[in-house]
């Protein structure tokens, strides 16, 4: 599913939330400028949301036609950056969800077949000439 290696970042809640906040801010700003904005204030927003988002949940392809859409007139009064927000988790979680987990494993020293501490070499005692 991903090209070329590339693994977007493993969504936790702190990272959701933050992009969650980043996109109704986005929005939030945009629907207080009306639908005609204030000429490239609307832009300004829209660059700054697609680097927020992509830093935050990784880059998706969804990602592109809500930016795109946000240089419409009108179209930019509409909450897309947070429905984006919305399915992009929605299918990283799915995806996550079918990802074996890491199995972590903690080392025991094993001696004479019974857990415990490692032997202690023996010691060789000095010649005395």
């Amino acid at each position: 599913m991903f090209e070329r290696g590339v693994r977007p970042p493993r969504l936790t809640r702190p990272r959701i939330i933050a992009a969650f906040m980043a996109a109704l801010l986005a929005d939030g700003l945009q629907i207080l400028l009306g639908p005609l904005g204030v000429a490239g204030l609307d832009q300004v927003i829209d660059v700054i949301a697609m680097i927020l988002e992509t830093w935050l949940i990784g880059f998706h392809w969804l990602l592109l036609p809500t930016f795109a859409l946000e240089f419409i007139p009108v179209a930019d009064v509409l909450p897309t950056w947070t429905g984006c927000v919305a399915i992009v988790v929605f299918r990283r979680r799915q995806q996550q969800a079918k990802e074996p987990r890491p199995i972590e494993v903690e080392s025991q020293v094993v001696v004479d077949g019974l857990p415990g501490k490692p032997p202690v070499p023996p010691q060789i005692p000095e010649s005395r000439g």
